[in-house]
């Protein structure tokens, strides 16, 4: 068993949110202006950074189950750990963004990834298993608690990390040069500031992959994660592809980005209380029917809609505040009772959630090219559209649909996930 102590007062939860900031700035930002910067700066191919993104993704899907063996072997050690890691993780978003590649731009995008991407997996596992002996020690549905403050943080971080070039690109040349100069000073601050948490939990519990496999509730969670997970890889990897050519407004797509994923932070906290009072999966539910209807909009939508892809991006970023901030917790509480350390089962959650970003980067890219999509081009041919349209818009809703008959479908026990 877990010997945890409940405390009175939410210490530190800051620090959560501070934490999970600088995670989510090296997370879907990364996915969504890596490649595209890349297009544009050296002139790779759609198809050849699908492929490396592929390659990239499915490292990620082969190495976090063992990123989630390493940080329960080093958990005795876990604040050096991390200090490494944010370390690799800063100097390699550093040399992705801010410096000429001395390597063809191809081999320099995977290196830098690699690091980017690698570092920012064991990071994600040691946060989110400290998370779990954090929420123990914290009154009533401490889950719930932590869960409010960090996703919100890293919705936050979201936000600033997606409009951040667009912002510096008005005050210096090359704006990607400041974002990774920003995410080095985030770095060492949110480091710094989670320094006292990274403390060992005593337990006597089983740990290892077979427990959490065994446990049918878990194996449930991971499911509804892999599912629910790809309608989101797959808008991540689009949209400013969407904006570009779609609604020609390539110039609204930082703000769009801000809007989408404020309402989602906005909107977590709330999700949260609702959860709190109703229960997580008819709250969840009706999140993902919001993100159905909200998608199902998306695809009717051409040059010029601005202003109704806003509302889109409203609604769509409020469901992702629910996806974001109930399923973690959902988790999260599960382990608790089958595996208090953890790690190991964020690493399942990790390498289900990378899963579909893996498959979305190496399918969703070669098919727009294939059409004759063209990145950058003022104008691209009807197929070409209707192709990154049914994609964006289209190919979310179905999937989204599938992750909420399973969820439905589903028996899950209030006590064994809140």
């Amino acid at each position: 068993m877990v010997n945890v102590e409940k405390n009175t007062q939410p210490a530190q939860l800051p620090a959560y949110a501070l934490f999970a900031a600088l995670l989510a700035a090296a997370g879907l930002p990364i996915y969504i202006h890596a490649p595209k910067f890349f297009v544009d700066e050296y002139g790779v191919s759609l198809t050849a950074l699908g492929i490396v993104l592929f390659g990239l993704r499915s490292l990620d899907v082969i190495q976090d189950p063992l990123l989630g063996r390493l940080a329960e072997v080093l958990r005795n050690r876990r604040s050096l750990a991390v200090a490494i890691g944010s370390s690799v993780m800063a100097i390699s978003m550093f040399a992705l963004f801010a410096m000429t590649p001395s390597l063809p731009p191809l081999v320099w995008f995977g290196l830098t990834l690699t690091g980017v991407f690698s570092s920012f997996s064991f990071l994600t596992i040691c946060f989110y298993a400290q998370g779990v002996s954090k929420a123990g020690a914290l009154p009533g549905r401490g889950h719930l608690a932590l869960a409010r403050w960090r996703e919100t943080g890293a919705l936050l971080g979201v936000c600033v990390a997606s409009v951040a070039p667009v912002v510096l690109a008005t005050i210096m040349g090359k704006p990607f040069t400041g974002f990774a100069i920003g995410f080095a000073v985030l770095a060492l601050v949110a480091t710094i500031a989670m320094r006292g948490e990274w403390r060992t939990v005593s337990t006597s519990a089983p740990t290892g992959f077979d427990v959490i496999l065994k446990d049918s509730v878990a194996r449930r969670l991971l499911l509804i994660a892999f599912l629910n997970a790809a309608p989101v890889a797959v808008t991540s990897t689009l949209f400013l592809f969407y904006v570009e050519a779609t609604l020609q407004s390539a110039e609204w797509a930082g703000p769009l980005l801000l809007v989408f994923f404020l309402s989602a932070a906005i909107a977590a906290p709330f999700w949260g209380f609702l959860a709190e009072a109703y229960g997580a999966k008819p709250v969840l539910l009706a999140a993902m029917a919001m993100a159905i209807v909200a998608f199902a909009g998306a695809f009717f939508l051409g040059a010029g809609d601005v202003a109704f892809f806003a509302v889109v991006c409203i609604v769509s970023g409020a469901a992702l505040g629910a996806d974001l901030t109930l399923l973690p917790a959902m988790f999260a509480t599960r382990l608790a009772k089958i595996a208090p350390s953890a790690a190991e089962g964020f690493g399942l959650w990790a390498f289900v959630s990378k899963l579909t970003l893996a498959f979305s980067a190496v399918t969703l890219l070669p098919i727009l090219q294939m059409s004759g999509f063209i990145s950058g081009e003022l104008i691209n041919t009807p197929h070409a559209i209707a192709t990154l349209v049914w994609l964006y818009a289209g190919l979310p809703c179905a999937l989204k649909g599938v992750a909420m008959a399973v969820l439905a479908g589903t028996s899950l026990h209030e006590d064994d996930t809140l």
